[in-house]
């Protein structure tokens, strides 16, 4: 059997001295290099670059030696760099978890289909709509509604790039809404108040046009959302037989709530702060947006989920609206994340943060799970 026969020019072999010389200089980070085999990759490439350049040999090998010993020692500096702590990205959107906030997969755009853009009514000439998800599979019957205000600032987004936040509710088999109302800074906190009221006498209205039963209706939202939550399940009627609008002669009652970081007493909250955008508004008004003042025996159960260091809504405003609901005998939960400030943020541990966020989207799907489903 013939072996292969390696010729080595003398030139050639000084180059492979010189060169193992230098992976082998004093300082050098690459322990586990083998010599021969860096030196018979720079020998390849010296030998293909003289085959289309006609440069002599040895030029060739000096520069493919370079190349070789640079990659090298870009992967010697890239290993020898100590893993660093993920960068801390600040407090997540409303509380949600890091998985809710991506674009959702194509998958998981095929397990919902939408109704767009319902309109339920108009501010000021503008239309003020709603965005339903229906489950593709499993549908249970029941279904939520998301109340999309941060601030009382309710901005608009296709379905496709909000299915994300509502994709473990539609996994459950609920049918969800999101539901916007005329929007801060030009519209204040009354604003919105009468506009969520009013788009849930439509949703309840129209739930069987979405596969959904009236009667297992369920709210959630976050701060400002988690006001309004709150406000639709403790300011809620059974419609005005006498209304102009023949929408206000339907009611608007539901059987669940699930509010994060809620303010729920706005005078206690807001009374002193400058006068700007959404609380841009008479303070003999406060009462009428105060859900803790609508507390009675009727009101739905309710979930109640905020951090003990919330600087933005401080605790004490859960901790009333939980108080309330204890003394006329409605079924309620209040639960308290260690350290968390506002949308569950733990400065300087976002691991702890998206825990906290995704911990509480769990509890409130099982908490709708608990109180809807049949």
């Amino acid at each position: 059997m013939n072996k292969k026969r390696t010729y080595r020019s003398p030139r050639s072999q000084i180059f492979i001295d010189q060169f193992g010389a230098t992976l082998a200089s004093p300082g050098d980070a690459r322990p586990n290099v083998s010599h021969e085999r860096c030196w018979r990759r720079a020998f390849r490439m010296a030998r293909l670059q003289r085959k289309t350049t006609g440069e002599p040999l040895v030029n060739r090998l000096w520069s493919a030696a370079l190349a070789v010993v640079l990659a090298v020692g870009a992967g010697a500096a890239v290993a020898q760099v100590p893993a660093q702590p993920p960068a801390d990205p600040g407090p997540p959107l409303s509380g949600y978890p890091r998985n809710a906030l991506r674009a959702p997969t194509p998958a998981e755009l095929k397990t919902a289909t939408y109704v767009r853009d319902v309109i339920y009514g108009h501010h000021d000439g503008m239309a003020l709509t709603y965005d339903v998800f229906k489950p593709v599979r499993n549908a249970n019957g029941a279904l939520v509604v998301n109340m999309v205000s941060a601030g009382w600032n309710s901005s608009w987004a296709p379905p496709e790039e909000r299915q994300a936040r509502y994709q473990a509710l539609i996994d459950k088999g609920f049918t969800v809404v999101a539901l916007y109302h005329a929007s801060a800074p030009r519209f204040q906190v009354p604003d919105a108040v009468a506009d969520v009221r009013l788009g849930m006498r439509h949703i309840k209205l129209h739930a069987r046009d979405y596969g959904a039963d009236p009667k297992r209706i369920g709210v959630w939202g976050a701060s400002a959302g988690g006001h309004l939550a709150l406000v639709a399940g403790m300011m809620a009627d059974d419609g005005n037989a006498g209304a102009a609008n023949p929408l206000e002669r339907s009611g608007n009652r539901v059987a669940a709530v699930v509010a994060y970081f809620p303010p729920t007493d706005l005078a206690a909250l807001l009374q002193g702060r400058p006068k700007a955008g959404a609380i841009n508004f008479d303070d003999k008004l406060f009462a009428s947006v105060s859900p803790i003042l609508s507390v009675d025996a009727h009101d739905p159960p309710t979930l109640i989920l905020h951090g003990d260091a919330d600087r933005g809504v401080p605790p004490a405003q859960s901790e009333a609206m939980h108080a309330a609901l204890d003394k006329v005998g409605v079924e309620n939960r209040l639960k308290m994340f260690a350290g968390a400030d506002h949308d569950f943020y733990v400065k300087g541990d976002p691991a702890k943060t998206d825990a906290y966020a995704t911990d509480a989207m769990n509890e409130m799907v099982a908490w709708f799970e608990s109180h809807l489903r049949k």
